[in-house]
């Protein structure tokens, strides 16, 4: 049995709570909402998040990050992207100097463009680091669906460690060197939801949700390769597979944000009566930034930034899309 810390209560780092658990280690899961704490604890439920999952026993809710951080020999990091690295530099005095830490958060910070295991090794020097990705809603996993996912580290034997606590019956892990493409595969993939999610709520159908999608993915593979990924995992579970997943199942929170701005709402509006973070909306503004610093061209993610952010239309952005420059598909 491993003593598990998991920083991040959301439905997410929830589920992967109850995976550890049932999987027989020891789980703290830390939680910034006093009610979940309660509700995990009494009645082995998250009400806020994940609710209607009943969870392991084993998993233990509580509020302080210190507590949940020691004597943790693996340490996964669940918060949203904008606060993840004040919650890691709040456990790092608690985190033990050989605990691996599993990063299961997508996105890429807004002020600094850094990915989150960059963001994780920064704040917790020395300590091996992971990136968890893949197509992986987190109710079909707390449901105990069959799910697939990556373990992404240049440490072989801290991916490894990371596939042995997580792997079930109907859990699959597989390990990857390539921590670049499975972070990018996984952060990207959320500003092409919110745009397949725009282009639905446009009354647009399978058509341009294909051609988003597909030219998605290479805008993604494009600024992934200039950082230094490997093509072919934008071909796997971080990549394709996560994508096609985010895109179209209804349990998308950035394709459903983009579907509701399709139909006409602000985007102000439909944060404000939403509880649960959709990460495609923060990375975005980075993805827009990080692309014009690479000097790569992304022109889903540039439309999806006017339309968010620049006051553009919907239908334009589109419309915008299908105008452009006559080229070949593949780059030379």
């Amino acid at each position: 049995m491993t003593r598990c810390a998991v920083l991040g209560a959301g439905a997410w780092g929830t589920a992967l709570g109850d995976l550890l658990a049932r999987g027989g280690h020891e789980v703290a899961l830390w939680a910034h909402e006093a009610d979940v704490v309660a509700s995990v604890n009494a009645s082995h439920e998250n009400v806020r998040f994940l609710r209607g999952v009943r969870l392991h026993a084993g998993v233990c809710a509580v509020a302080e990050l210190a507590e949940a951080a020691r004597g943790a020999a693996l340490v996964f990091l669940v918060a949203p992207s904008h606060v993840l690295r004040t919650v890691v530099r709040g456990a790092a005095p608690s985190i033990a100097p050989k605990a691996v830490i599993v990063v299961a958060t997508k996105g890429i910070e807004r002020e600094t463009l850094a990915m989150m295991t960059d963001v994780a090794a920064q704040e917790l020097p020395g300590r091996p680091v992971v990136a968890l990705s893949g197509p992986s809603f987190a109710a079909e996993v707390a449901a105990r669906q069959p799910t697939a996912v990556v373990a992404a580290s240049s440490d072989r034997e801290a991916a490894a460690a990371a596939q042995r606590a997580l792997s079930s019956d109907t859990f699959r892990v597989y390990t990857s060197d390539d921590v670049v493409g499975a972070e990018m595969g996984g952060a990207l993939k959320n500003v092409i939801a919110v745009a397949t999610g725009i282009a639905e709520g446009l009354g647009l159908g399978f058509n341009p949700r294909a051609a988003l999608i597909t030219r998605g993915l290479a805008e993604i593979t494009r600024l992934g390769v200039a950082r230094g990924a490997s093509p072919l995992t934008f071909m796997g579970l971080a990549g394709l597979g996560d994508l096609v997943l985010t895109c179209t199942g209804a349990l998308s929170r950035n394709r459903a944000v983009g579907l509701e701005i399709g139909k006409g709402a602000r985007l102000a509006d439909v944060l404000a009566k939403r509880e649960t973070v959709a990460e495609g909306i923060v990375t975005t503004q980075s993805a827009h930034a990080l692309a014009e610093r690479e000097g790569i061209e992304m022109p889903i993610v540039a439309a999806v930034h006017r339309t968010l952010f620049e006051d553009q239309a919907a239908r334009s952005s589109i419309a915008a899309l299908m105008t452009r420059e006559l080229r070949a598909e593949r780059d030379a």
